[in-house]
């Protein structure tokens, strides 16, 4: 009875590491990833479509809060407060509720179309490439959230000075124009968060050591503050110092990462500091003695027998295989 061994197929993931898989099977797999991506951004986009205008009224609230505080200090009631808004086309409100639904559904649906697009590039990356690549991701997100919620801080402090000049008028702000500007900001000041992980990445990949980081303090310290002054919506100092101070403070803490990985890599090459990269390596030449030969056995599992050689034969091959040696 005759057994077959059936060989196991292979993964996507193993095909596309070593090389296996053809360009259409490529296209044919990021079709099947980026359309799994835009369904749960769908999905997730109509499970949140039911909390839009809750995500609206946190938006809006610096916004509203404001003129509610200014509505009480005139003896009014706050129950007959509503806060208004200018809607310029009938669909502006429903749009806007969409857009907020996208938002959050790219938001929900995060470690699905991530996931994907991870499973596609991965391949691509050696192995040590693939574990700094989970650490960047493990500190990107929190670092971005970090820097929205700043950005949110920065916002509802700085439209109480832009709202209190135009308190003389009949002010009406635009709904879209206010989501954009407020959406603008936090995701400016989330990006201006992920600031430290390019200097640890320079360090990590071997383009630029701790040393000449650190030696470029200024120039970074200058460069955190004209981005700063560019994507802060207020005038003065204040908003652009409260993005500046943490960026610069991040800044040195991915310098002193990058200290202690020049300090790993150095104890890992350690052993090799001692040998000159100019000087060859010595070789043994040596012609070692592989001794008398043994018997060997007859093919047909008889007798043994015995190859003998005569003296001068055996000289003459020990010495070609000397001058060969040589």
């Amino acid at each position: 009875m005759a057994f077959t061994l059936r060989r196991r197929k292979k993964s996507k993931f193993q095909q596309a590491a070593d090389g296996s898989m053809t360009l259409m099977d490529h296209l044919r797999d990021l079709r099947s990833r980026l359309f799994k991506a835009v369904v749960a951004v769908v999905v997730g986009m109509l499970a949140t479509f039911a909390f839009a205008t809750q995500i609206q009224d946190f938006i809006n609230a610096p916004y509203c809060d404001f003129y509610a505080e200014q509505w009480v200090a005139s003896g009014n009631d706050l129950s007959d407060y509503s806060c208004d808004f200018n809607v310029v086309g009938p669909l502006d409100n429903f749009l806007l509720h969409l857009r907020i639904a996208l938002f959050a559904g790219l938001l929900v649906s995060a470690p699905v179309w991530l996931y994907q697009l991870w499973a596609f590039i991965a391949p691509g990356l050696h192995k040590h490439e693939r574990k700094y690549t989970y650490y960047f991701a493990a500190a990107a997100a929190p670092l971005f959230l970090a820097g929205a919620t700043l950005g949110f801080f920065v916002i509802s402090k700085s439209l109480q000075f832009f709202l209190q000049l135009s308190n003389s008028y009949d002010l009406t702000v635009d709904l879209t124009g206010y989501f954009d500007f407020v959406t603008n900001v936090m995701l400016l000041f989330g990006a201006g968060f992920e600031f430290p992980l390019v200097v640890v990445l320079l360090n990590v990949i071997g383009l630029a050591s701790a040393k000449r980081l650190l030696s470029w303090w200024r120039v970074a310290t200058f460069l955190v503050f004209l981005f700063c002054a560019i994507v802060t919506p207020t005038p003065d100092p204040f908003g652009m110092t409260a993005l500046a101070l943490p960026m610069v403070g991040m800044y040195f803490a991915a310098v002193g990462f990058a200290f202690l990985n020049d300090k790993r890599r150095a104890r890992k090459d350690s052993d090799w500091d001692e040998l000159d990269p100019d000087q060859a390596s010595v070789i043994d030449d040596e012609p070692a003695d592989v001794g008398e030969p043994e018997p060997v056995a007859a093919p047909g599992g008889g007798d043994v027998a015995v190859i003998e050689e005569e003296p001068e034969r055996r000289d003459r091959i020990a010495r070609r295989y000397d001058d060969d040696a040589t």
